[in-house]
């Protein structure tokens, strides 16, 4: 599945771009793919941050974001709903940092 999502800067990313805490695995790849998670300066910095527990800055759990979606589409599936879960759970982080006006 292609998707012709635009990149969305963290300080112009809206609530309304977020989907629901009950999202389906559609719409959480498009929010992955409005950022780049490459462009950290060099991709073993992506990489690890995208494997890593997204627990840090709003671009981290973007990054996080971005390589589960680039995992599962390589993967040409789709996440089983525990680790659905997960990846909800870091939707909701990254309302709360947008809420808090956290943008970094």
């Amino acid at each position: 599945m292609a998707y012709a999502t635009p990149d969305i800067p963290n300080d112009v990313l809206t609530l309304s771009a977020i989907p629901s805490p009950d999202a389906d695995w559609t719409s959480i790849s498009k929010l992955a793919l409005t950022f780049d998670g490459y462009k950290l300066g060099s991709s073993k910095n992506s990489l690890e941050i995208g494997c890593s527990p997204p627990d840090g800055t709003l671009t981290d759990l973007r990054t996080f974001l971005f390589h589960e979606q680039r995992r599962w589409r390589w993967l040409e599936s789709e996440p089983d709903e525990e680790t659905l879960a997960y990846i909800r759970g870091v939707i909701e982080k990254v309302r709360a940092k947008i809420t808090a006006g956290d943008l970094v």
